[in-house]
Order: structure tokens, then C-alpha cells, then sequence
């Protein structure tokens, strides 16, 4: 049986992560970097595209474990299985990296005795390439093209090769361990340095217990706000500051349909958004780092702006296809890239420049071409504003005057007023952009909204309603008691909303994507509503489907990009910043403290 989505854990070192199930099983994780090819690939595929279980021995692929949960508030993953003849606990983690990164997986007895298998399968390139093994100093050594993985234990167990994998048969007693440790190195690199995995595991708490009490949050929900911090630290690419939308690809948004994308890379649309929740949370910081990513990833032509580029800023991201894998059950293609890269997404203009104000607010260090950057996207966007686009949902149907990318456009000429108001001293022309922001406002009002139905609609002239509206009262578009933003809401949780929660749009008859199939409902635009509801003062309501949101949650805290509400599982790629970053900026709002003021 194929594990759900969410019976996966994630771990990382701040570089990479990897998704252990129930079952003992590590089934993704990609080496050395987020977004490059998986050696365990069998969340995509079978076990024969590569995974690595370690359970007591006998245990079949679909036993799971009699219990799991992360150590305190780190991202250590106690695994403990419960038998006949006693108790074991596996102890998974990835310290954070000198250079060579390390999977480590430590067998702690509890009590009686346990006897433990591990079988590892490695096949690099996402599954496709089955490595030579070797021994080499205590080592079994997997190499094939660029990659090489070491792997060891201490102490030394019975190790042996069996039909392309490393088997290990070991036994634990009370107060004894077996410490594993896989390392990643360049094949063409000498041995890696050896690392003490009980010192690195001492490390890595130490580490997540540090970082965790710069937390400022202390309002309700606290331990579900964490959480979602430190799963956005965990999706935070440490040399570059930049996010990744989710450390996995082609995840289905729905089961057996083709609306699967590679998301382990960096979207500006995320931007005040994510920079909105680390503020407000006291990470300053990693607001800053992100921050930092983003000045030095959008630099160029204003007209080259991309939606999203990779974890160092790279712009070519060329979407594939991967026929060798059959797809989480059996959701095909699987792809890997993202063609969505070369498309206009005219509303990232205002992300950027919002999310710099926010930073500004918040007190961030300024960087002296910040400004100059915002006043070259504004003069792009000046002349750009009124053509049509894909959209903030990377539709792949034909462009469109999304309403949400015009807001956005407004949100770009607003906050470059505010800045000059807050700093007279900034270079710039307040009143140009005063014209161009009401310009954008009075055609927004006139040709994106429905007076019919009192409510905003997708895109000019047409009847389908989309979740992005419900921003327009978080960006200040219109003001929370206006009676087109309550109506808006009111018409997308009738139109959209499903069991509570809210689809992004609609997918039925001719879908405005492109794509055929269907999709769960959005996590992200859920805790829109969330906010939305609070604002226009129905904070019972609000807080009511905040607390169903947090019920949808995994056992470790950790939600997908969607759900689906009929099968009750999620869907989507996991863990989703997206989604997170919601439950942040949520639970922030419903604290009375909104950082974008």
C-alpha cells in the first residue's frame, strides 16, 4: 500500500530534505541540494527506485510504527516500534553541514531485545541509475557519474549486498545503539570526513534549540505557529536565503491526474508573505537573508522578471519529463523543471516592491540599489499594467486580465507612495505614481468587478470567481467594511468554498488552466479566508476555520499544498511553505498584530 501524503516526516540540514514514512522508509531525498536528482526516489516510483528502511526484522513494507514525534521543537524525528520482545527507537536527523551532507539514523534500544533489519536502495537521478558498490575503509561505497554515497555504522553490524541493495541485520538490547551515517560526496573527491553521529545528533538539538528561542511569537497557538517556522527554516536554502516552495516534484493535486509540478525552487509571489510571517515571528535575520536573495535574483531587465528562479538565483529551470517513474500512485507525468518559469506574471512586480517597503518598515538594514530596483520595476510596470497575463495560479490556458495581477499593480504604485511619504528623502515621483495607482484602482473597480453579484471576479468580463480576491483586503485595496470586499468573500466561500475550505478556482467545464482533472482545495487560500474573515469582523468565524485548518495537519505538524475533502487526505506537494507561511500570517492576524501594518 502506498503510504499518504501526510503519513511522511520531513527532515533537513538547511540545504536538502528528505521524507521518512511510517514505515521506517526514507523515500525522498535529493543530493546534495534541494533541487537536484533524488537517490531515493520510491515517493515517485517503488522501492526499486530507491529508498532506505530500517524496521525490526519482519516487519512488511505497508507495517508502520506504534508511534513518532519530532524531539521537542527541532526537526530530530523519534521514530519507536514496539514488539513482541521489546521496544526500539530510530532516531533520524541531517546536522547542518560543514560541507559533505549526512543522513543519519541511529537505533536506540528501549527495553528487551530487538532484532532490526535496514535495506538501503540507491539509485541516483531520480531512480533511474543503479550505482557500483564497493568497501572501502569500513565503508560501503555507491558511486555512479558525479555522485558518491558513503555509508557506515557504529559499531560495525553484518552488512552484505543483495539484488542492487545494502542489507544490514543487526540486534539492539536495552541501552544499546547502532548509529548509520550517509554521506553525499562529489564521486571524484577523496573519503569524506568522518563525523561522531552521537556528537552531531548532541549538535543538532543544540542548534534547533537555540534557533527556536529567538521565537518572539507568544501569542494563541504558539505550538502551531513554531512548527511552521521551523519548517520554513527547514525549506530554507542556508548559503543563499532563498525558500523553496516544497522540498518535493510532481506531488498530484489530484490522485491519478496530471496536475503534477516540480516545486523545489523559489516564487517571488511568496515574498511578502513570507517575509510578513519571519518579522513578525522576531526572525529578522532569515528576513533578511530572503530579502537579500530576492535583490540579487530579480537584478536586470525589469522585463525579465521572472515568477520564479532557483535556490541561488538561477533563471533557467527547463521543464521535463521522467518516464521511468510511474507516478504517486500512479499520477503521471512526473516532471522535473518548471516551464511556468517562462510565463508574465505581471502581479510579482508588486510582490517585490512590497515586500521591500515591508522590509524597510520592519527595520531591516537598507541596501542603497533596493530603491533604485523598485523605481525600474515601477517604470516597467507603468507601461505594462494594462496587458493581459497568466496570473498568479501559472495558468497554462490563454492570458487573461486577472483582477488579482491588476491589485497587485496597484499594490506596486501604492507602496512606492507610501515609501516616498515615509522617506522624503528617496528619489522619485509621488505624484506619477499617485496617477498610475488610482488609474489601476478606477478600471479594476469598473471592469473586474461584478455588480450583479457584488463581488470581484477572476478577470475582466468573465462570471468564474478566484481565491486571490481575497487579498484585495489584506493589500488595502479597499477597505475591510466596504461592502464589495464583504461581498467578495461571502461569493468565494459560496462558490468556491468546499467543506469549509476554499478552491483556488473553479476546474469544471472549460478551465481557465488549461488542464484537465481537478484539484483539492488550496490550504494557502483557506487561511486567506481566514484572514479575510477577521478583518471584515468575523473574528468567530475566522478562528473557527483557523482551528479546522490546524486539524488537517499531519501528526508532525506538517501540511501539503491542498486537500481533499471527499477522500479526507492531502494533497500536493509536501510540505508546502505556502501553506505555512498561511498558518503564520493566520494566527498572527487573529493575535491582532499584522507586521505589514
Amino acid at each position: 500500500m502506498t503510504p499518504r501524503i501526510e503519513d511522511y516526516a520531513l527532515i533537513g540540514d538547511l540545504q536538502t530534505a528528505a521524507l521518512v514514512g511510517r514505515n521506517g522508509s526514507v523515500d525522498w531525498l535529493c543530493l546534495p541540494r534541494f533541487d537536484s536528482g533524488a537517490c531515493f526516489a520510491a515517493l515517485l516510483g517503488t522501492e526499486e527506485n530507491g529508498h532506505w528502511r530500517i524496521a525490526p526484522k519482519g516487519a512488511g513494507p505497508s507495517d508502520t510504527c506504534t508511534r513518532r514525534a519530532y524531539v521537542k521543537d527541532s526537526l530530530v524525528l523519534e521514530t519507536y516500534w514496539e514488539t513482541r520482545t521489546g521496544t526500539v527507537k530510530v532516531v533520524d536527523f541531517m546536522p547542518q553541514r560543514d560541507k559533505a551532507p549526512d543522513l543519519m539514523r541511529i537505533v536506540e534500544g528501549v527495553s528487551g531485545t530487538v532484532d532490526m533489519s535496514s535495506v538501503l536502495r540507491l539509485r541516483f537521478d531520480f531512480g533511474s541509475v543503479v550505482p557500483w558498490v564497493r568497501r572501502s575503509h569500513g565503508h560501503r561505497v555507491a558511486v555512479a557519474g558525479p555522485d558518491s554515497v558513503w555509508l557506515r555504522s557504529e559499531p560495525p553490524v553484518k552488512t552484505w549486498g543483495q539484488q542492487f541493495s545494502t542489507c544490514s541485520s543487526f540486534t539492539v538490547a536495552e541501552g544499546e545503539s547502532v548509529a548509520f551515517v550517509l554521506t553525499w560526496h562529489p564521486s571524484h573527491s577523496p573519503r569524506p570526513k568522518l563525523i561522531d553521529p552521537h556528537k552531531a545528533l548532541k549538535h543538532t538539538l543544540h542548534d534547533w534549540a537555540k534557533w527556536t528561542e529567538r521565537c518572539t511569537y507568544e501569542g494563541p497557538y504558539r505550538d502551531a505557529v513554531l512548527r511552521s517556522l521551523i519548517t520554513l527554516k527547514a525549506l530554507t536554502y542556508a548559503p543563499t536565503g532563498g525558500i523553496v516552495a516544497a522540498p518535493t516534484t510532481s506531488l498530484p493535486e489530484e490522485i491519478g491526474g496530471v496536475r503534477n509540478w516540480d516545486y523545489r525552487f523559489c516564487w517571488l509571489r511568496d515574498a511578502t508573505l513570507s517575509l510578513g510571517a519571519m518579522v513578525s515571528a522576531g526572525y529578522l535575520e532569515e528576513a533578511e537573508a530572503w530579502r537579500d536573495w530576492l535583490l540579487r535574483a530579480v537584478a536586470g531587465d525589469p522585463a525579465d522578471l521572472q515568477i520564479m528562479y532557483g535556490l541561488a538565483g538561477e533563471r533557467r529551470l527547463p521543464e521535463m519529463e521522467l518516464p521511468w517513474l510511474a507516478g504517486y500512485e500512479h499520477s503521471r507525468p512526473v516532471r522535473i523543471g518548471n516551464a511556468a518559469v517562462r510565463q508574465r506574471q505581471l502581479d510579482v512586480y508588486g510582490e517585490v516592491i512590497d515586500a521591500l517597503r515591508l522590509a524597510r518598515v520592519a527595520g531591516l538594514d537598507d541596501k542603497p540599489h533596493a530603491w533604485n530596483l523598485q523605481l525600474s520595476l515601477l517604470g516597467f510596470l507603468e507601461s505594462s499594467w494594462r496587458e493581459p497575463d497568466e496570473g498568479l495560479w501559472e495558468i497554462r490556458g490563454a492570458r487573461r486580465h486577472f483582477v488579482h495581477s491588476k491589485v497587485m499593480a496597484w499594490v506596486a504604485a501604492d507602496r512606492a507612495v507610501r515609501s516616498l511619504e515615509e522617506n522624503p528623502e528617496l528619489p522619485g515621483d509621488a505624484d506619477r505614481w499617485r496617477a498610475m495607482r488610482d488609474a489601476v484602482h478606477a478600471e479594476v473597480c469598473e471592469k473586474g468587478y461584478d455588480p450583479e453579484r457584488n463581488t470581484f471576479t477572476q478577470s475582466y468580463g468573465s462570471r468564474e470567481l478566484d481565491a486571490a480576491t481575497l487579498l484585495i483586503v489584506r493589500t488595502g485595496f479597499l477597505p475591510p467594511d466596504d461592502p464589495r470586499v464583504i461581498g467578495t468573500v461571502d461569493a468565494v466561500r459560496a462558490e468556491l468554498g468546499s467543506d469549509g475550505l476554499v478552491r483556488r478556482y473553479s476546474t469544471e467545464g472549460a478551465s481557465v488552466d488549461g488542464l484537465p482533472g481537478d484539484e483539492g482545495a488550496f490550504l494557502a487560500c483557506s487561511f486567506w479566508l481566514v484572514d479575510a474573515l477577521e478583518r471584515i469582523g468575523r473574528p468567530d468565524e475566522a478562528r473557527e476555520l483557523f482551528e479546522h485548518l490546524l486539524e488537517l495537519r499531519n501528526d508532525m505538524g506538517l501540511l501539503a499544498e491542498e486537500y481533499d475533502v471527499a477522500a479526507g487526505r492531502q494533497l500536493g506537494n509536501f510540505p508546502q511553505a505556502f501553506s505555512h507561511i498561511g498558518l503564520v500570517n493566520s494566527a498572527v492576524d487573529l493575535a491582532g498584530d499584522d507586521p505589514a501594518g
